[in-house]
């Protein structure tokens, strides 16, 4: 089976009618309850990120001024990131529960984790918020991996239409945890080129496939699967973590790179072959992007269902 988290209270992240709303996540578990397929899967209970997690990310400093912004009423923090009076509490849920599965599944529990959480994360630095995000809840996980885990090397793959910014910039000099990025370019927020690939001990840890808008979607699939089968190959992974933004789907209003629902079959199989390959089928996976509740729902269904399908 697989692992799903899923909380009521990721709606009292209150963004009114921001894309990133509340509506995207209510969408998507009302019909995996109606299909049946959340009952398919194991439903842990976990606590929120502590403090001193949200520090292997983040500046300290940081930290403290989202639960300050918050407590003061919250407001815009940057052009485009809400924060509410409630918020504060509901990140450090969302990062909690990506750190609860990345235990579980590495203690053997479970062989793959899907995070359907919000506030998204992957835009987040480590010592501002952006793009919508507050923590970085992938990173945060990451770096529970390998600080207290003791994993070796653990491999980031984001499928959002948008680079994830703040996981890169985060992992830069890190030579433990690699980071796979495909996403549209030119687009926002303006990184990710090919020649992007870390620094120092970080030196040919991040891997980047920009992909132009009108590329056609098999050639983005078989681009994908070349690229990282090769880059795993690179870093050996002993778990894969995958921030799933569905927003490169024809139907989404804020990204699109013109895929189908079912283009992301596919691409998870990819993903799964991967983790098998590599890190004995360890995947856990995070939701990211994807702001059309339609699209979303039939593409995280279709994700979910290749997870469980690849479950003992």
């Amino acid at each position: 089976m697989t692992l799903l988290y899923y909380d009521p209270q990721f709606q009292e992240h209150k963004t009114g009618e921001h894309p990133e709303s509340g509506k995207r996540l209510l969408a998507v578990t009302r019909h995996l309850h109606f299909i049946g397929l959340d009952s398919s899967c194991v439903r842990p209970s976990w606590e929120e990120a502590s403090v001193e997690r949200l520090c292997y990310a983040h500046t300290p400093e940081y930290v403290k001024s989202i639960e300050r912004f918050a407590s003061l009423g919250g407001g815009q923090i940057d052009a485009d990131t809400l924060v509410s009076p409630q918020s504060y509490e509901v990140a450090r849920l969302a990062a909690g529960a990506v750190c609860d599965a990345v235990i579980r599944v590495h203690a053997g529990q479970d062989q793959t984790a899907f995070c359907l959480v919000r506030p998204p994360g992957h835009h987040a630095m480590a010592d501002r918020a952006m793009g919508f995000c507050l923590f970085n809840n992938v990173a945060v996980a990451a770096r529970v991996a390998t600080r207290e885990l003791g994993l070796e090397r653990v491999l980031i793959v984001d499928f959002d239409v948008h680079h994830g910014n703040g996981t890169q910039a985060i992992f830069w000099q890190d030579a433990q945890v690699g980071y796979f990025s495909m996403h549209r370019a030119p687009f926002y927020p303006g990184t990710g080129a090919a020649d992007e690939i870390g620094d120092g001990p970080g030196a040919g840890t991040i891997c980047n496939v920009p992909i132009a808008l009108g590329t056609p979607p098999a050639e983005q699939l078989a681009l994908f699967e070349q690229k990282l089968h090769d880059f795993a190959a690179h870093m050996n992974p002993q778990l894969i973590l995958v921030s799933a933004g569905f927003d490169s789907h024809k139907e989404d209003p804020i990204g699109s790179l013109g895929l189908e629902s079912e283009d992301f079959r596919p691409l998870t199989r990819c993903l799964l072959d991967v983790a098998r390959e590599h890190a004995a089928g360890k995947l856990v996976s995070i939701l990211e992007g994807g702001y059309n509740p339609d699209a979303l729902t039939d593409s995280v269904t279709i994700h979910l269902e290749e997870l469980l399908h690849s479950s003992p």
